[in-house]
C-alpha cells in the first residue's frame, strides 16, 4: 500500500480494506463525518486532520488533509 497525493478519501480507505466505520473509528470521528467527507461536503478542519492522521498512521507516512483529493475543509 503506497498512498500518493491526489487519491481521494474513498480510494485511500478502500486501498486499506477499511469500511467507513473502520475509518471513523481510526480517526475518532463519526461515520457520518466520513460519509460527508467522501461525498464532498465540507467538514471542519479538526475532523479533516483527524482523518488524515488516521491515514498517516495506517500508511506509515505523513498524509495531510491537502494531500487527499476532494477533501473539502471549511
Amino acid at each position: 500500500m503506497n498512498a500518493i497525493m491526489g487519491e481521494t478519501l474513498k480510494d485511500l480507505r478502500i486501498d486499506l480494506g477499511w469500511t467507513q466505520s473502520d475509518l471513523a473509528t481510526a480517526a475518532d470521528v463519526s461515520k457520518s463525518v466520513v460519509s460527508q467527507a467522501e461525498s464532498g461536503q465540507r467538514i471542519m478542519p479538526k475532523k479533516a486532520k483527524a482523518i488524515a492522521d488516521a491515514f498517516s498512521n495506517a500508511y506509515g507516512r505523513e498524509i495531510k488533509p491537502s494531500d487527499i483529493e476532494g477533501l473539502n475543509v471549511r
